[in-house]
């Protein structure tokens, strides 16, 4: 569809002479344009030509305008606001913080504004989820650590609120979603350390109640059987536990089964602490002892060279999460957008 034509109703004023708080209004003085076309050009309307908003934004940063969100709820039923629901467990390998900018660096320059929406370990996932919805305190909702059977995407979907999920669930429900294929990353990891002649492989997994740990344990064990090397789950500690807790595990399976030659991580943080208890036990990454995991941050080299990575792409998923929870608000019934990360098996650095 052609861009509609915007003509200038004035001569534009300049930004150094605003001296009063600033206003749709004052951007239409400014930019010769109607008031109305400011409006559309700041909540970014399809109608309305790339320069012409470009203008736009470039004068609002220009003036300092801040849209008064009462002012925009009242008029347009909207709070211009797009929330991740996030639990407050500690994060330490930088995994939320790169999903948080790449949320935050899509929106940048659209109508939308990122907040963030904490939930407590002790605390119900489903309570951040029916207050945004109760409250409107939001346009959207972005989720993770979805579960097979996740009542809060039932929930949203019910209610018919836009969503997007970082993950997926096994509930047959269509909505937006981008995730990493964790089923690949099992079977990757379990060639890549039997290549390396480990026998006998343990996977300290993500926790079972979320979809992905299913996915990555279930491919891993079939790898395993189908290159006729044993496969045991972690039980005591799982790829989120606290350090200490995975570093203890590890000791201890390994003081029982000194047999086993070969570590799989869910996460890069499990994989350092997986790391300390091998070596104190006196043994050595990359000889006696194989050690893959995947992480966000390219970090592993560093710290253990011989450590096997394979390599997930969180930024890839905020900035796409972003674009669909944009989706899921302006079009709610066009097809929701989705996608699959799929790593190779070259992902694993010495593979």
């Amino acid at each position: 569809m052609k861009k509609p034509q915007v003509k200038q109703t004035s001569r534009p004023a300049s930004a150094r002479n605003v001296t009063r708080k600033p206003t749709l209004k004052t951007i239409a003085e400014l930019s010769g344009l109607a008031v109305a076309t400011v409006s559309r050009a700041l909540n970014d309307a399809p109608d309305i030509g790339a320069d012409t908003k470009k203008l736009v934004r470039r004068i609002a940063t220009e003036i300092g305008y801040v849209p008064n969100r009462a002012g925009v709820r009242l008029r347009t039923g909207r709070t211009n606001v797009i929330t991740l629901v996030l639990s407050t467990e500690t994060d330490t390998m930088d995994h939320t913080a790169r999903l948080i900018t790449s949320i935050a660096e899509e929106l940048r320059d659209t109508p939308y504004h990122l907040t963030i929406t904490p939930f407590f370990p002790d605390q119900d996932p489903m309570e951040p989820v029916r207050y945004i919805v109760e409250t409107g305190s939001a346009d959207a909702v972005i989720l993770n650590q979805t579960q097979p059977d996740d009542p809060r995407v039932r929930y949203l979907a019910e209610m018919g609120f836009p969503f997007a999920t970082h993950g997926r669930t096994d509930m047959g429900l269509e909505h937006g979603w981008f995730d990493f294929d964790n089923a690949a990353y099992g079977r990757i990891a379990v060639e890549a350390v039997a290549d390396r002649g480990a026998r006998t492989i343990v996977m300290i997994a993500p926790p079972l109640a979320q979809t992905y740990a299913h996915h990555m344990i279930d491919a891993a064990r079939a790898a395993a059987a189908a290159r006729g090397v044993a496969f045991r789950v972690a039980h005591r500690a799982t790829s989120d536990s606290p350090n200490q807790l995975v570093r203890a595990c590890v000791e201890t399976r390994l003081a029982e089964n000194p047999e086993v030659d070969a570590y799989i991580t869910g996460s890069a943080k499990s994989a350092m602490a997986t790391t300390a208890a091998v070596e104190a036990l006196g043994r050595t990454i990359g000889k006696d002892m194989q050690l893959i995991t995947k992480e966000a941050v390219p970090l592993m080299h560093l710290f253990r060279p011989a450590i096997l990575t394979v390599d997930e792409d969180v930024t890839r998923a905020g900035h796409f999460l972003a674009r669909a929870a944009m989706q899921a608000i302006r079009e709610p019934d066009a097809p929701p957008m989705q996608a699959l990360e799929v790593p190779g098996k070259d992902g694993a650095d010495s593979a």
